[in-house]
């Protein structure tokens, strides 16, 4: 008898997100709502300065970004609660834009910790040395990036690869890709979105792709698009929706803005 993946939901309900500016206390985000559940792909898309990075960050923890009011749940637990490293631990990912550099951390030693610390055990050394090599060839990334700086000198592909090869083998439950597609050429976007579309096949992955462009929506299929304008969704729908902006752009919604 096949055991039923366990599915798991991630909630956003009426979500205010604020960020301090030089002129004050700015509102970004002004009630967002989204249900992202085990298998299922979102598409965040909108135009800049629409909100959508702030959602990722808000969702991460990151310090910048204030949750005025509203909810983040991941399977009922309250994720706001939760520091940055606990809600990596309960099973949240989020590839960055712009992907940090850890000199002085190799890639390998990176990766190991990480797994042992969401976990709760370190994994064997020969099982796991194995899983990093066969993740990396698929990635084609070059092995002799497992043993330099985590990021050190790597280009903006290289550093995209490894944030899916983090994705790959620490298996999350939802994943929050923000922008992963950006300042890719074609070639190293194919092999990223096989690289998202390996860890749904193989974990049931939710995923929350945000993105600008509808490019990386020809490789990896949305079931549901949202899109953001001024802080809020302005329109939500299936795979068509993605298809409707590549032809019309925002400019309708800005008109209604």
């Amino acid at each position: 008898m096949t055991e039923t993946p366990t599915q798991h939901v991630l909630e956003i309900r009426d979500l205010h997100v604020t960020v301090e500016t030089e002129h004050g206390t700015k509102e970004i985000l002004r009630g967002v709502n989204m249900t992202i559940r085990s298998g299922e792909t979102h598409a965040i898309m909108g135009p800049n300065g629409s909100g959508k990075s702030t959602l990722a960050y808000a969702i991460a923890g990151h310090p910048k970004y204030t949750v005025a009011s509203g909810s983040i749940t991941l399977d009922g637990e309250d994720i706001l609660e939760m520091a940055v490293d606990e809600r990596a631990r309960a099973g949240l990912f989020l590839a960055m834009q712009y992907p940090v550099e850890i000199p002085g951390v190799t890639v390998t030693n990176f990766l190991r910790s990480a797994k042992t610390a969401i976990d709760g055990e370190a994994p064997k050394l020969r099982t796991w040395v194995k899983d990093v090599n066969a993740a990396m060839t698929a990635l084609r990334m070059d092995p002799g990036f497992a043993q330099r700086g985590v990021n050190e000198g790597f280009s903006g592909g290289e550093k995209k690869r490894h944030e899916i090869l983090q994705l790959e083998l620490l298996r999350p439950k939802i994943a929050v890709l923000d922008e992963t597609d950006s300042g890719l050429d074609v070639d190293a976007l194919k092999v990223v979105a096989e690289g998202v579309n390996r860890a749904r096949e193989n974990t049931d992955l939710g995923v929350l792709l945000i993105t600008h462009y509808t490019r990386i929506l020809r490789y990896i299929k949305p079931d549901f698009v949202h899109v953001f304008v001024d802080g809020v969704i302005a329109e939500e729908g299936g795979p068509e929706l993605a298809d409707r902006l590549e032809a019309e752009g925002y400019d309708r919604y800005l008109t209604l803005a």
